[in-house]
């Protein structure tokens, strides 16, 4: 990936609840429900219902969210191609683990099985 120091500040101080409408209109537009996309959030970073939405509501930067996250152990299974990028590739930790993220969306919405989704 392109190692641009600009490109990680901009992810780092984007705001979670800025993207987290659009995580969650992709995946209801395929017939998803958001206690789905709790269930993916809360298995990459250890949040519960009550962390995500405190989260939401204080207005959280990506790079927040992940310091305050206990990433799954399995978290480094996710791979792929996501926005172009290979995940496995990425080497900014903060990029990989929003890209993570971004993947298990994805595959959310695309009508994966949950038990695919969470690599356990």
């Amino acid at each position: 990936m392109n190692d641009s120091a600009t490109q990680h500040q901009r992810i780092a101080k984007m705001i979670f609840a800025s993207a987290y409408p659009l995580y969650l209109a992709k995946i209801e537009r395929k017939g998803r429900a958001k206690e789905e996309l709790h269930q993916v959030i809360t298995w990459l970073t250890g949040f519960d219902e009550a962390k995500i939405q405190e989260l939401i509501a204080e207005k959280a930067t990506f790079e927040t969210f992940f310091q305050q996250a206990s990433l799954h152990p399995n978290a480094a299974l996710i791979t792929g191609l996501i926005c172009g990028y290979r995940i496995e590739e990425i080497e900014n930790a903060l990029t990989k683990q929003v890209r993570y993220l971004d993947k298990l969306v994805d595959e959310l919405a695309k009508g994966r099985k949950m038990e695919k989704i969470l690599r356990k």
